[in-house]
């Protein structure tokens, strides 16, 4: 198992000098998170960490990986490039690095276009990845915010500003991410408090 320091090494190496900020940056939001919520934090930082390990990869071995990872893969993720770097990288650091921690290998696999179901890992991985040091998107503040006080309503804006991105750029939207929407639309959407009301 590599160390802490041993996997800066390898970031450092492998990913921009921008990205590697942004994993840093990432692995200590997850780590918060993961405190916050009662979870591991050795490995919410890990996690957070490896999470775009193979983001700046050629996309041709970022298909390479994705395809021998056999991740149950929708035609909407195989027609995005930019979502290849999730499984890419799931693939990566169980074969390449022997990182068999199904927690952290579902939460680096998932980190971008969620699912329904997902563990309280892997929510917080997909959290960490938006609300890091280096985001500035509009009301990022208010998501950081959320992550800690409202995790779940955290969740519900993460996906719906996800969703919204997606959309903007006229992009394919992963059936998973879908149903994650939906998931999180019948858990914390304004119809179901004004049935509870009733």
């Amino acid at each position: 198992m590599y160390t802490t320091e041993q996997l800066k090494e390898l970031l450092k190496k492998r990913l921009s000098k921008k990205r590697f900020i942004h994993s840093l940056n990432v692995a200590d939001s997850a780590m918060k998170l993961a405190e916050n919520l009662g979870e591991d934090m050795d490995k919410a930082y890990i996690a957070g960490l490896l999470h775009d390990i193979c983001k700046e990869d050629p996309p041709e071995l970022q298909m390479r990986y994705m395809l021998k990872g056999d991740m149950c893969l929708s035609g909407a993720e195989l027609s995005s490039k930019p979502l290849w770097h999730g499984p890419a990288g799931a693939y990566y650091i169980k074969n390449e690095l022997g990182i068999c921690d199904e927690e952290i290998v579902n939460a680096v696999r998932y980190h971008t276009v969620g699912r329904p179901g997902m563990s309280r890992f892997e929510e917080i991985i997909y959290i960490a990845d938006l609300i890091s040091d280096d985001r500035d998107y509009k009301d990022v503040d208010k998501m950081r915010e959320l992550a800690f006080s409202d995790f779940q309503k955290a969740m519900y804006e993460a996906v719906c500003y996800s969703a919204a991105s997606v959309i903007k750029k006229r992009s394919f939207i992963p059936a998973s991410t879908i149903e994650l929407y939906n998931q999180y639309t019948y858990l914390c959407a304004p119809h179901k408090k004004n049935k509870e009301k009733k």
